[in-house]
């Protein structure tokens, strides 16, 4: 059942094609043990390579075992397995910033590195139904706009793909049961130390019990109508911006008809000043992010008739 749910978000989304190869996070856990399974269970089927990574943050003294756990597994598998050992704390104190994302900066530039040796066109991750519930509730607290309500994408940059996604966390744990494949459970999941965490263990278990027992399955609806009425105001956007943008020349100018823009309402505006700034900034990807978050009114942006 899981697999086929699992094929099913490859083939509807276009997550791996014929003959990619793709490197798998894997650290052990119930999540990424699943997704290694399932898919080397498809590999001759899809006609796909698989290349396994493991980052070892030193954060904990299992965290040797969860190492081994899935080497030992990958050699059994006769899978190819790339494992980093690296001291997470001691970057976060260097770079100054918190130890969950210099976590994740570390997995992912080690996923990129390793991507890179062996060739590999998409990196996969065990992103789950139960991460998108949350995720969705992170962006909702913090005051996120439609778009924020889609959670996570499928897919992102034609590259990092969620075979998982529409999988629920009780899934994987009866998934992992049946095939006995044992997985190591982080003990730091159960530190609500972290916001992802209270969402985890707090919010959600109270929601399920005084409100809604289905709260996952519903926040993964909402998630999907947020994804079709954004796609819906991207396209107007677009047709927009063909009618109001007067010159583009790249990263340089977006010059709008100040008139048509000023008889639109105050929505449209918004989102044609996003849609400008991303036409300025949409060939460097490091600067587009940090120009959503600094701008913030229509005012930071430039304007001729």
């Amino acid at each position: 059942m899981l697999q086929e749910k699992v094929l099913n978000t490859i083939f509807k989304n276009e997550l791996i094609k014929y003959g990619d190869t793709i490197v798998i996070g894997v650290s052990g856990g119930p999540d990424s043990i699943t997704l290694l399974h399932v898919l080397t269970r498809m590999q001759e089927k899809l006609e796909i390579k698989i290349v396994v990574c493991h980052v070892n943050h030193m954060l904990r003294p299992e965290a040797i075992e969860e190492e081994n756990y899935v080497k030992n597994y990958c050699e059994r598998e006769h899978i190819i397995c790339y494992v980093k050992q690296i001291s997470v704390e001691e970057v976060a104190k260097q770079e100054k910033i918190g130890t969950e994302e210099a976590g994740r900066k570390i997995r992912y530039a080690f996923f990129e590195e390793i991507a890179k040796k062996e060739g590999a066109n998409k990196i996969a991750t065990a992103h789950t139904a139960n991460d998108n519930a949350e995720t969705i509730l992170l962006h909702l607290f913090r005051g996120t706009g439609i778009a924020g309500l889609r959670g996570i994408a499928p897919i992102r940059n034609e590259r990092y793909i969620h075979p998982l996604l529409e999988c629920t966390r009780e899934e994987i744990e009866q998934y992992c049961m049946e095939h006995h494949l044992e997985p190591k459970i982080d003990s730091s999941n159960d530190q609500n130390i972290y916001a992802r965490n209270k969402i985890r263990n707090i919010v959600i278990p109270y929601v399920k019990k005084e409100y809604n027992p289905n709260i996952i399955e519903t926040l993964n609806r909402l998630g999907e109508l947020a994804k079709e009425e954004t796609n819906c105001i991207q396209k107007e956007t677009v047709k927009l911006a063909q009618e109001i943008v007067i010159k583009q020349e790249n990263e340089v100018e977006v010059i709008l008809d100040l008139k048509k823009f000023n008889n639109l309402e105050e929505f449209w505006q918004k989102q044609l000043i996003l849609y400008a700034i991303y036409l300025l900034f949409r060939n460097n990807a490091r600067n587009r992010k940090k120009t959503y978050r600094r701008y913030s009114s229509p005012l930071s942006s430039k304007y001729r008739k």
